[in-house]
């Protein structure tokens, strides 16, 4: 049954996952030292790597001290072909430049960190991103899917990819094209696993982070569902996690255009 074979490979994604604990170790430790530094924990992607920024906040089970950085016009894909169409989103994320109008929003500091989600780590935006972080002294973790990143050619002109802009990576364990089951007398595989490995990595890091955060004395406001800690008590939670998203947030807007928040190195790491 197709439906085995498709459980069966997911159970292979949490072995590559697991294997990779030293390095979700270390990514939640940088988050951690960012969200106790009054700081947030970027976080992009684009196409249905959208997906995976919303699963680390805002959702039940998380809590603030992340930016969740989406673009309608990278990952609005319901509306498939007319305005707003599927065509148009992909056309969008390999435009040059994007990444810095982005972030051009925002006064980010040395203490933030990031993460950047891209399976194929070949479009360009989502590569300009990890490398717009850089140049601001801001750490990149990426999500990749490593054997379909190998396999893939960058949209860049220099032929960098994701990888090349990251501090640490993380692999969904996915396979070349994503899709995981072959079914027979079809030519084409079916069934995507970067999102379940994705899932997989984003929550990993985020229960390591909850107690790095608890230790250090600030444990997190976390949404949790009134079936669980009543009614009231979620309200409080939900009303305080928002709050504190929005004062973290505030201080990304407070000197936008001012010398800090703009790059400190040019493209080949030379200061500007």
């Amino acid at each position: 049954m197709m439906i085995h074979t498709y459980l069966q490979k997911c159970r292979h994604l949490i072995d590559v996952v697991e294997r990779q604990t030293a390095e979700l170790q270390q990514a939640a430790q940088w988050f951690a030292d960012t969200i106790l530094a009054g700081r947030m924990v970027h976080v992009f992607g684009s196409g249905h790597s959208r997906i995976m920024v919303e699963e680390m906040w805002p959702r039940y089970g998380s809590f603030p001290g992340f930016n969740p950085i989406v673009e309608l016009s990278l990952t609005f894909h319901n509306l498939v072909v007319g305005a707003n169409g599927q065509r148009q989103a992909m056309f969008l994320e390999n435009v040059p430049g994007l990444a810095e109008r982005i972030l051009r929003n925002y006064d980010l500091s040395g203490q933030d960190s990031a993460l950047v989600i891209s399976s194929s780590g070949s479009n360009v935006v989502p590569i300009e991103m990890a490398e717009e972080f850089q140049k601001r002294g801001v750490k990149v973790v990426a999500i990749i899917t490593r054997e379909h990143a190998e396999r893939s050619t960058s949209k860049r002109k220099d032929g960098l990819k994701l990888s090349d802009f990251a501090d640490l990576v993380l692999d969904t364990g996915a396979p070349v094209g994503d899709a995981m089951v072959t079914v027979p007398n079809l030519d084409t595989p079916v069934s995507p696993g970067s999102t379940v490995g994705g899932a997989l990595i984003i929550n990993s890091i985020k229960a390591e982070l909850a107690r790095l955060l608890t230790e250090a004395g600030q444990p997190p406001k976390v949404l949790t569902a009134g079936a669980v800690v009543g009614s009231e008590r979620a309200t409080e939670l939900f009303e305080a996690a928002y709050d504190e998203h929005a004062h973290r947030l505030a201080k990304l807007y407070a000197q936008v255009g001012q010398t800090a928040s703009l790059p400190t190195q040019g493209p080949a790491g030379a200061p500007i």
